[in-house]
């Protein structure tokens, strides 16, 4: 990218990036702090060379290891009832986030972390 001085880079963040969590993420919440981090970092040295660098942060997703999660009732409903939008996410929700940031409509963005979560970083 940098000799062809053009790119795009899409990191994969979480909400939990920005929010901490009451216990067990420690390891977690701060990988995805330095995901953020380095989105930023990475978009400031390469924007010389024309490379946008930006992250998508989502929520519980009905994907991977939350499925088991998702599958206790109890929490579900707390998960939910935190969630503006009253749902977790579906992996076609992503879809729309990374074309964007991925295509030339977000040419002139880049360091940014776009939280895909039904709201919940706007209200937690």
């Amino acid at each position: 990218m940098i000799t062809q001085k053009k790119g795009k880079i899409l990191n994969f963040s979480s909400v939990r990036s920005l929010l901490g969590i009451r216990s067990g993420y420690i390891a977690y919440c701060s990988s995805k702090g330095a995901v953020n981090m380095l989105t930023k970092q990475l978009a400031s040295e390469w924007a010389k060379y024309n490379i946008n660098v930006n992250a998508i942060a989502p929520t519980f997703f009905r994907a991977g290891q939350a499925v088991a999660y998702l599958k206790n009732k109890q929490f579900y409903e707390t998960l939910v009832n935190r969630i503006p939008l009253g749902r977790v996410g579906e992996t076609v929700d992503l879809v729309g986030a990374t074309i964007f940031l991925s295509s030339a409509a977000s040419d002139f963005i880049t360091g940014q972390i776009l939280f895909v979560d039904g709201g919940v970083t706007a209200c937690q």
